[in-house]
């Protein structure tokens, strides 16, 4: 509401006067009209829009769409845009039937983007089901079993990379110890980072250490918002734990649980850092996921719309998670 120089609200339709404008001078009607069209709210409410709707159409929707175009084109680095030539979808076409590497990256984004969000959901539960359940240092507990998740992920991957190094690496200095003491010769320990399946369980392994503590105080919030007195009832009516489980915590935090599922799904699903910091989608291209095969193939092999084309795999997927999610949330409000 537009208030004069004296705190009084002017009526609509009534005259008022500018500071800077004298009574009966021609700017005053353009003053007052521009008040009164402020003072509708769909005008008003489009202009507070303004700053949102800019920074949605030139930092997403024009990546977006030029990414799009970018894959339906033969665009490289250092190529002149006169040489650029549309060739449809011969890019998707070709990373689907030429690629084998490409294959390998969607078998391993979706093995990947499984097993982690599975065991991340499991210990995040279990974690959530014993800090409701603590009563003495709660909230150092807490704030300890949060750092994995507050760390950057780049510094905690490169403390992973001294973890998996076959020779300086604590786990293999244990087990060769171990070796040593039991008399079974020497050991020199698993190439964790070298093999194929070792890598990739590795690179599961820290997203799994660092997603879940997300999981757990997600889950946490959730429990501590069930009443009590529904376990009270349910023991009453000789329900064991986990019938308790099943039919009261689950129900109770199942609005949460789905949004931090469908959440860390995509966050897994397009997941860089971490791969990228430990194998660079190594060793042999074997660890891939969809984003950092994209910037392998983009920024390193220059092919710029086949990289694009690569990054788009995922956009049907995620459009999918995140229909689901909308759906599930509007349900729930009705």
């Amino acid at each position: 509401m537009v208030r004069d120089a004296a705190g009084t609200v002017p009526q609509v339709g009534t005259e008022t006067s500018h500071p800077e404008q004298g009574p009966g001078k021609p700017g005053k009607s353009r003053y007052k009209a521009a008040l009164e069209l402020l003072e509708r709210p769909n005008v008003l409410g489009y202009l507070l829009m303004m700053p949102a709707g800019f920074i949605i159409l030139f930092f997403i929707a024009y990546p977006f769409a030029w990414g799009v175009w970018m894959s339906l084109t033969n665009k490289q680095i250092g190529m002149a845009w006169s040489q650029v030539k549309f060739v449809g979808l011969g890019n998707y076409v070709d990373l689907v039937t030429k690629d084998a590497i490409f294959r390998g990256t969607v078998w391993n984004s979706f093995a990947y983007t499984g097993v982690a969000t599975v065991i991340k959901w499991a210990l995040g539960m279990w974690l959530a089901v014993l800090l409701n359940r603590m009563t003495r240092l709660q909230r150092i507990v807490r704030a300890a079993v949060l750092l994995p998740w507050i760390v950057p992920t780049v510094l905690s991957s490169i403390a992973f990379l001294w973890i998996f190094d076959p020779d300086f690496s604590v786990i293999n200095w244990t087990l060769r110890h171990f070796y040593s003491w039991m008399g079974w010769g020497y050991f020199r320990g698993p190439l964790w980072l070298a093999n194929p399946t070792l890598a990739l369980a590795s690179v599961t392994f820290v997203n799994i250490w660092r997603g879940t503590p997300f999981f757990a105080i997600s889950f946490l919030a959730g429990l501590q918002t069930i009443s009590p007195e529904l376990y009270e009832a349910a023991m009453i009516d000789g329900a064991n734990g986990w019938q308790r489980f099943w039919h009261v915590t689950l129900p109770g935090i199942k609005p949460i649980m789905i949004v931090v599922l469908v959440f860390s799904v995509i966050v897994t699903f397009s997941d860089f850092q971490i791969v990228y910091v430990l194998t660079r989608g190594g060793p042999a291209n074997s660890t891939h996921l969809f984003a950092t095969y994209a910037y392998q193939v983009a920024m390193v092999g220059s092919r710029l719309g086949l990289g694009a084309a690569v990054s788009l795999f995922m956009l049907p997927i995620l459009t999918v998670m995140i229909i689901f999610q909308l759906v599930y949330l509007r349900r729930e409000k009705a």
